[in-house]
């Protein structure tokens, strides 16, 4: 399939038994629409957080991640599904620089950031993928992940304690209800929780619903044009190597489940993401990463239609043309986030250690021990290193510690 267009599954009312959708094909449309709603509340919950953490306009954000989805589609040629919802790996260096420079310094360490992965799409396009895996093994890769999950617990730690029943109730509902429900509902624990935590709020009297009331509508979201500062832009760097650990496991995710082999689109899934990043950092958007929570969807129902994302994508759109939407999301407090996001940034730490255990990473070899070890203090602790007007914080030097150290000891070994 080279372009957009799709054939009909079966009789397009069910999927044959034993049988899957495949990429490039489609259920009826009424029931395509159906799939391509559950690809929106499956990314919801996490892409709506991103930017509630950070400061940065939900309306925007979701904006963005729609036309980033729809690029995605097109540059990947209609050939690999995905939806681009906001990267939690964003969120330590948007909030570092948003504090030393404001919204607009924040937003031009994304546009950086964007534009960096996609000169890496580039170059995975041309010289192929074989590069990552050497510069980055699954040691590293899992290293960097953890230790930019376990930095950001003091952040929600602060939302915690502003409203900790609020908070415990949140972190609760999400923990029953992962534990209770199977299918979709478990997949989406941390949004229903944050529905059940929100409801608790209310009632407490910790929201206010002024801004809802006055808020329009229909309406564009609110743009932002960003602006540089050299100093922070060290904090956005190690962002890029997550990006890419997350865009080539999405691959080979979708490759494994659709049994086709997607590797030549590697290259084109790293562009369009570093693109999609770009254009939410010259808009006021979050950054985007292809989104673990639909592959969770696809699971589930068994459809791997592109033509889904592309619902879920014209979906997102309409949503983030409501201003009323975007000033509800808004209202969510600090006691919500504070429950959400300490089971969501333990989780993020965690997937780094789910990256060893699924590689099989060998810590009896004092190079993975060592590698894993430093980083880790150095990132968690959140090291600082000034350098002129560049500023490092403990992502940064931990994702070079661990490159720096891995390859400097492997060296040094052979």
């Amino acid at each position: 399939m080279s372009g957009i267009g799709w054939r009909v599954h079966g009789d397009g009312r069910t999927v044959r038994t034993g049988g899957v959708v495949d990429i490039d094909e489609r259920l009826s449309w009424p029931r395509t629409i159906g799939i391509g709603l559950q690809h929106i509340v499956a990314m919801f919950g996490a892409t709506f957080l991103v930017p509630l953490i950070t400061g940065f306009s939900p309306a925007t954000t979701l904006f963005f991640s729609a036309i980033g989805t729809a690029a995605f589609l097109l540059i990947t040629r209609n050939r690999l599904p995905s939806y681009l919802g906001s990267s939690f790996a964003f969120i330590a260096p948007i909030g570092a620089a948003t504090a030393s420079g404001g919204q607009s310094v924040a937003l031009g360490g994304v546009l950086v950031t964007g534009a960096l992965l996609a000169v890496v799409g580039l170059l995975v396009h041309v010289a192929g993928a074989r590069w990552i895996d050497v510069v980055m093994p699954p040691v590293v890769t899992g290293t960097i992940v953890a230790l930019i999950g376990f930095n950001l617990a003091p952040a929600a730690k602060n939302n915690f304690v502003e409203a900790p029943v609020t908070a415990v109730i949140t972190l609760l509902a999400i923990i029953l209800i992962t534990v209770l429900f199977r299918g979709i509902l478990g997949r989406l624990a941390i949004l229903a929780g944050v529905l059940v935590g929100y409801a608790v709020a209310a009632v407490r009297g910790e929201v206010t619903f002024d801004a809802v009331r006055d808020a329009g509508w229909v309406g564009l979201p609110e743009f932002v044009t960003p602006t540089f500062d050299v100093g922070v832009l060290g904090l956005f760097l190690p962002v890029v190597f997550v990006l890419v650990a997350e865009n080539v496991g999405h691959v080979k995710s979708v490759a494994a489940m659709t049994g086709r082999n997607l590797d030549p689109l590697t290259g084109r899934a790293l562009l369009a993401d570093g693109l999609a990043t770009t254009l939410a950092g010259a808009g006021g958007g979050s950054g985007t990463t292809t989104y673990a929570e639909n592959i969770g969807v696809m699971a589930a129902t068994r459809v791997y239609s592109t033509a889904a994302y592309w619902v879920a994508a014209a979906g997102a759109l309409v949503l983030s043309m409501s201003p009323k939407f975007g000033a509800l999301i808004a209202t969510i407090p600090a006691g919500v986030l504070g429950g959400a996001t300490t089971m969501l940034y333990g989780m993020i730490g965690i997937l780094g250690a789910r990256i060893w255990v699924q590689n099989r990473v060998d810590f009896s070899d004092p190079v993975n021990l060592t590698t894993a070890a430093v980083a880790l203090v150095i990132g968690i602790a959140d090291f600082t290193w000034a350098a002129g007007e560049l500023t490092f914080g403990g992502i940064a030097l931990g994702t070079a510690a661990a490159i720096g150290i891995y390859h400097l000891m492997r060296s040094i070994a052979r």
